[in-house]
């Protein structure tokens, strides 16, 4: 048996080779990997392989043969010292059901499965520990019953803002999950404080960072990759089966509020997702009409377009004003001029 090799990306041989291998796993390489590691036989086929994302283990597939050989501890290892060099204290798993006992056997701990997919976890900054420390920090109780809303809001539009208000309306407190993850054109951190801003006059609201397992890399890649394919409805189930399961009681939320959703079939199936999974965990959800402007749904993608464009007139009807002063500020220029080439490309 050869030692575990590293795979360079480049090297076009080495990546047919692994998605090959990959395929016949029923797996497909995800893009956003970026350490993947192969073991050999003597024969110099791949064996077994293992590949990261930050801290995220994923493309774990060991040949049927190789099973009960010592082989997945030596891979798993090799990932988690490379996670651990670079600073991680935790790791994520997302892998095949079939494989959440090898895990749960080598200290992993199930977040949440579905009835294909689990992903697991190591390490000391795990999800009780997330929720006890947002629950500290933004005085959350148990006690009260509450709504939750998933939002990204790239950027902040004035239907989010409806979306919210209808929530607060009917709902003894709201918290608003901004998603974390830094893969949209609107920084997290821009996200977030138009949100915060924007929902200021609701008293009912709290806003809060998502965290790396509602709509993360983790939970749900293929909302950043805007990708429809078989992993979808895997990926949709086990991000709502997480909130429904996990947030849900940790927080007393009993109701979720969606939005309509006309224009991404990504966004439609997730909504799907939600409801059908969340009345399981005690959970209503309401769908609220999307808010429109000359019987048009008001839409964050509308938004960027307008902006790409420079036309600020359109706008208006679009965005509240906390996001028009933000736009109109020399710290959207970085942005604006992204979604300028974007749209030349």
């Amino acid at each position: 048996m050869n030692s575990v090799e590293k795979v360079n990306y480049k090297n076009k041989f080495e990546m047919q080779d692994l998605r090959l291998f990959l395929k016949e796993n029923e797996l497909n390489f995800d893009e956003d990997c970026d350490y993947t590691i192969v073991l050999r036989d003597s024969e110099d086929r791949i064996v077994a392989t293992a590949s990261k994302t930050k801290n995220i283990l994923k493309c774990f597939a060991i040949d049927s043969s190789m099973r009960g050989e010592g082989v997945s501890g030596k891979i798993v290892t090799d990932i988690l010292n490379k996670m651990f060099s670079e600073g991680y204290d935790s790791s994520l798993v997302f892998t095949k059901v079939e494989n959440l006992e090898l895990f749960i056997n080598m200290g992993y701990k199930e977040i949440a499965s579905t009835d294909r997919v689990s992903l697991l976890e190591i390490g000391v900054n795990n999800i009780g520990k997330v929720i006890e420390e947002i629950k500290k920090e933004y005085g959350i109780d148990n006690i009260t019953k509450k709504s939750m809303i998933v939002m990204n809001c790239n950027p902040f539009t004035l239907g989010h803002q409806y979306l919210i208000e209808q929530a607060s309306k009917e709902s003894e407190e709201v918290i608003i999950f901004i998603v974390e993850e830094d893969k949209s054109v609107f920084p997290f951190n821009i996200r977030y404080k138009l949100v915060k801003e924007g929902c200021a006059h609701l008293k009912n609201v709290k806003v809060i960072p998502g965290t790396k397992y509602i709509i993360s890399s983790a939970t749900f890649p293929n909302y950043f990759l805007k990708k429809s394919d078989d992993a979808l409805l895997e990926y949709t189930k086990l991000d709502v089966t997480i909130a429904g399961k996990i947030f849900c009681p940790a927080f007393n939320i009993t109701k979720r509020y969606i939005g309509e959703e006309p224009f991404c079939q990504m966004t439609a199936k997730y909504n799907e997702s939600i409801k059908e999974i969340f009345p399981r965990f005690g959970v209503e959800v309401r769908v609220i009409p999307r808010k429109e402007i000359e019987n048009r749904a008001i839409s964050a993608t509308e938004v960027r377009k307008w902006l790409a464009k420079g036309d600020f007139e359109k706008l208006k009807g679009l965005i509240p004003e906390v996001t028009y002063k933000f736009l109109s500020s020399s710290e959207a220029t970085e942005i604006i001029e992204k979604l300028k080439l974007k749209s030349q490309n």
